[in-house]
This record gives structure tokens, C-alpha cells and sequence, in this order.
């Protein structure tokens, strides 16, 4: 088949860019219009990664390098569904690629989920992360708070809701970000996974992390870490998992005389969430113990314990949602595929609709399994027939130019990154993060100065 001459890339993160590059490469001339709903790119990269991880935020660099060149034409600030619908892409463009990701919450069915202090995860990042479609304010007014979950997500939150303010001032947040953490009244959190600790998905670099924190103490009861089979097995079999217990097991050694600092974070296994407790507000979670079968498998128990908290924060799992246009899985949460080829209700491919990312297998692997996963997207787009897009298709840059006065290029990106650094610089930071979309609309849009883009506004 003959090359696509036009392709529309729906999500400027990772997974789009990274297809959006594949596709330059494998088809060199394919023009590639990477569209993105916020006023920045990258992602989940600058809206999902903490603060305090400048190595993981350091992937910037290279997604950078890739829009730099010149081959990818960027469009931010263009909402696919109301700006422009996919309809009007696949008729304009020979083939549109969805990786607009996974960016909210997994539900938790329990009773008291919707109290206020209950919170899930994927939002409290989008705040402390600067994402302009999320309040400016969180309301961190708890003692004691409670974090469910057994991953990389949970550590963060945790990490996070722990840390003492004048720790972050090295990061990229905003000061109202700082301003939240400054006058968060956390005493004790508390950390829950339903397994056992050779079972959690958290990474040991993550792990050890937690335990560097400057004025925090972290417990754990010995009783969890007991070796029986499973654990047994787990970590003779697997280096990360050994690793995983083997801090766990350092920090159950410490003498409760030894631990002074002002914050304490208490790692909970084998209890599962059955209700947040309370009447008009949080007031505690109830927790039911279970029974481990030296298997790696748990039973309830019919045992319950109830914890004495504030504040909930669910870390179970991020979700994908459905774009207008694009068939849907509700169950898995996920668009139906072939290989990255989009499929209907009946199994076939809808001719010019492909996917990739989160949005296509699940909130699950690292940058690596994302660029592998853009590329089998890529070659199964090159393998389908071509298509004839020329017959009564929009003119995409009419289209754009009546609707999307708002959008903003690459150029408009750089003026925004420009100003994120020079705000940085003045402060003896590398960078902070300007948070308000109409604030980054008016910079990425060319409407401020450029001796204006440092005037130290932040709210």
C-alpha cells in the first residue's frame, strides 16, 4: 500500500509523541498533527509524575527532542470532542491515531466513598502537579490519613501527603502548591495493601524512597513479614521482591525508642477496605483482616479494625475515559483493538481509527512498554489499505483557523516553557509551574510580552 500522506495523533504524551515519531521514521513525508486538549504537552509526564521526581520528569528531554525536529506538527489547547470531533479527523486525515491515556480514578464500591475526605488519587496528583483544569486549592486539614493501595501511585501519594513542605522547594510547584503542603497538619498515615508484602508492585527505588524523607519515621509490624512459603518463595525467586521485604524488614527492626521524628507512615498488609466511617465527614475506615494461604493468595477473615482517621486516598488503579466518536470498553476501560487497529461492536476495524498508550492496554508498563507498544500501532496503521480522504473531506486548516483561535503550537510552547523558567530563575529555581489555563493560553497564544512572561504572578 502507499504511505499515508496525513495522520492525526489524538494526546501529546509519551504515547502519542512517540507514535507521532515512529510514524516519521517508518514513513518519512507523512505530515503528523499531534493534537492535545491542555494548553502543554507531555502528558502525564509533567501532570502525573511528583515533584520530586526530576529523573522520571527528565523523559521531557528526549520527548522534547522529538517535537523539536520538525516532523510533528503540535496543536495544543484543541479539546478532540468539542473543538473538533473525530468525525471531522478521520474525514480530513488518512488515518488519526487515539493516546489520550488513562487520567482518573478507579472506582471503590464501599459505603462512605463520597464523603467529603475521601479522595482518589489521580486527582490529588493533578492538584499538587499544576494541572489548570483542577482547583487551586486542597483541603489537607488531617492528622491521620489513610492511603489504599499497593503501588508506585500509592508510595507517591504518600510520599507526598509525608513530606514536609521546605523540602519541595527545589521542584517546579506553584506556590499555592506550597502554600497546601506548608500548612498540612499530617501526624500519621497510614499505609494499606491486601496482600502481603512480597505481593505489592512497588518498585524498591520507590520503597527505600519513602524512608529517605526528611523527619518521618516509617512502621511496620514484624508479624506481616513473616516468612511463610510464599514470601519465602518469592524472594529467593525474585531479586526486586527480596529487595521490597528487605526494607521492610530493616524498618520492622527498628526500636520504637529510635523512632523521634514528628511524622510516622505505618505500612498495613493484609487488610482490604469495607467502608470509610463517618456522618458528614471522614472520620475513619474500616478494614477487614486477611488470611494469607502461604500461596499468595488471601481469604476474608471476617475480622474487622477500625482506624481512626481523617482522610482516605484511594491509589487503586488510574482509568481511561471514552471519547466522543471512539467504541468504548466500559468493563476493561479500554478501546477495543487489533493490534492498535480500532475495532466496532462487531470485531472489524473501522477503516483509519487506531490507538495506542493507556487508552489502548491498560494503565499498566513503564516509558519503555509505551514506545514499543506506539510502534506495533504504527506498523499494523502501515499494513492496513490506504484511504481516499480527498472526497468532500473538511479543510482541517479552515476548520482550525474558525474554531481554534485558542490553539497553541509548538512556538506557542516554547514561550510557555520560556516563562516557566525565567518565574524559576527568579527564585533561584530551575522552574515553576504556571498553572492557569487562561494564563498559559495567553502566554502559548502570544498575547503577553515576552518582559512580561517573568512578573512573578502565582496563585
Amino acid at each position: 500500500m502507499s504511505a499515508p500522506s496525513r495522520v492525526a495523533v489524538v494526546g501529546a504524551g509519551p504515547a502519542g509523541i512517540y507514535a507521532a515519531d515512529i510514524l516519521t521514521q517508518l514513513a518519512p513525508g507523512t505530515q503528523v498533527d499531534l493534537f492535545e486538549k491542555l494548553p502543554a504537552p507531555y502528558g502525564l509526564v509533567r501532570y502525573g509524575v511528583s515533584p520530586d521526581h526530576p529523573r522520571i520528569k527528565r523523559i521531557i528531554e528526549s520527548l522534547h527532542v522529538m517535537l523539536e525536529a520538525g516532523r510533528i506538527r503540535l496543536l495544543c489547547n484543541i479539546d478532540i470532542g468539542t473543538d473538533v470531533t473525530i468525525e471531522e479527523l478521520r474525514s480530513a486525515y488518512d488515518a488519526v491515531i487515539v493516546a489520550t491515556g488513562a487520567i482518573t480514578d478507579i472506582p471503590l464500591d464501599i459505603p462512605g466513598i463520597e464523603l467529603p475526605g475521601s479522595f482518589g488519587a489521580a486527582d490529588f496528583v493533578s492538584w499538587y502537579d499544576g494541572h489548570p483544569d483542577v482547583a487551586t486549592t486542597w483541603p489537607l486539614d488531617a492528622e491521620s490519613v489513610a492511603v489504599i493501595g499497593a503501588g508506585n501511585v500509592a508510595l507517591d501519594v504518600s510520599r507526598m501527603l509525608i513530606k514536609h513542605a521546605h523540602t519541595l522547594l527545589d521542584t517546579d510547584i506553584s506556590d499555592n502548591v506550597h502554600s497546601g503542603f506548608a500548612a498540612n497538619p499530617i501526624r500519621e498515615l497510614h499505609l494499606f495493601a491486601r496482600r502481603g508484602p512480597a505481593d505489592v508492585r512497588f518498585s524498591p527505588t520507590e520503597l527505600r524512597e519513602l524512608g529517605h524523607q526528611h523527619d518521618v519515621d516509617i512502621v511496620v509490624d514484624p508479624a506481616d513479614l513473616h516468612g511463610d512459603r510464599h514470601i519465602e518463595r518469592m524472594t529467593k525467586q525474585f531479586a526486586p521482591t527480596r529487595n521490597v521485604v528487605d526494607t521492610m524488614r530493616g524498618w520492622a527492626a527498628i526500636a520504637d525508642s529510635e523512632r523521634t521524628a514528628s511524622r510516622r507512615v505505618h505500612l498495613h498488609f493484609y487488610q482490604a477496605p469495607v467502608a470509610i466511617l463517618g456522618d458528614d465527614q471522614v472520620e475513619g475506615l474500616r478494614m477487614e483482616r486477611m488470611t494469607p494461604d502461604g500461596y499468595g493468595h488471601v481469604t476474608a477473615s471476617g475480622a474487622f479494625v477500625d482506624h481512626e482517621v481523617q482522610a482516605v486516598y484511594r491509589a487503586i488503579g488510574y482509568a481511561a475515559t471514552a471519547l466522543p466518536g471512539v467504541p468504548f470498553d466500559h468493563a476493561t476501560r479500554t478501546i477495543p483493538h487489533r493490534d492498535g487497529a480500532v475495532v466496532d461492536d462487531n470485531g472489524d476495524h473501522i477503516p483509519g481509527l487506531f490507538t495506542t498508550g493507556w487508552i489502548k492496554r491498560g494503565p499498566v508498563g513503564l516509558i519503555g512498554s509505551t514506545k514499543s507498544d506506539a510502534r506495533q500501532t504504527v506498523e499494523t496503521l502501515l499494513d492496513h489499505s490506504g484511504r481516499d480522504t480527498t472526497a468532500g473531506a473538511p479543510d482541517i486548516e479552515q476548520l482550525l483557523a474558525a474554531r481554534c483561535g485558542h490553539r497553541i503550537d509548538w512556538n506557542g510552547w516554547l514561550r510557555i516553557d520560556a516563562a516557566e523558567q525565567r518565574l524559576g530563575t527568579d527564585r533561584g529555581r530551575h522552574r515553576i509551574k504556571i498553572i492557569e489555563r487562561a494564563e498559559l493560553t495567553t502566554i502559548g497564544g502570544g498575547r503577553l510580552r515576552h518582559s512580561a512572561l517573568a512578573d512573578g504572578r502565582q496563585r
